[in-house]
């Protein structure tokens, strides 16, 4: 129990630290965690990559769920997070430190090939146009024909970023959780299809 608390306090010194690169002052919620598992399907995924795992909530509820035979690589650039994710005890985890615009050379640095699903916490709200656009094309390049990706967020401009790239999202919300977050998704076999 002290470990989640230890992670609480973490997460709130380094979102006052890091504003741009935090996207929200708390960790998700299970419910948040419960939506995001479903929108990705991460039961079903053979590889998955989450972009910005922050503390580790959100990784240690897609273990729960993912196949004994996958892999999960959380992609993290603050090192205070990083070692707390590295803490997790999981041979399908590989925790990187490394920012999100490599995530291709950093997929291939560990022989790994397309993921089923991309996740995504990283503030796309906070960063430039530039930035944001160069992280999702690399995440649309990278996945898998019938890959996914999912961001969660509660500002709604990473929809307006990945438009031109990934088409239109499906988004829900969920309530409950501090703040209340939208979770967008997209299919890569979809875009294929409208295009």
């Amino acid at each position: 129990m002290p470990k989640r608390a230890n992670g609480h306090l973490l997460f709130l010194q380094q979102f006052l630290r890091h504003p741009q690169q935090i996207g929200s002052i708390i960790q998700s919620s299970a419910f948040l965690e419960r939506r995001v598992i479903t929108a990705a399907d991460i039961a079903s995924a053979d590889l998955v990559i989450e972009l910005g795992p922050g503390t580790g909530g959100m990784t240690r509820a897609m273990l729960e769920v993912l196949r004994p035979d996958a892999r999960l690589l959380s992609i993290e650039i603050n090192p205070h997070f990083h070692e707390q994710v590295s803490a997790i005890d999981d041979a399908r985890l590989i925790a990187h430190l490394g920012s999100a615009t490599d995530i291709g050379a950093i997929a291939a640095s560990h022989g790994l090939g397309a993921p089923h699903a991309v996740v995504s916490g990283i503030p796309f709200s906070t960063m430039s146009r530039t930035l944001g656009t160069q992280i999702i094309a690399e995440v649309a390049g990278l996945l898998a024909d019938s890959g996914r990706f999912v961001a969660y967020q509660f500002n709604p401009r990473v929809a307006s970023l990945a438009r031109p790239i990934l088409g239109v999202p499906e988004v829900g919300t969920e309530l409950v959780n501090i703040p209340p977050m939208r979770v967008f998704r997209w299919d890569k076999s979809a875009r294929h299809q409208v295009a």
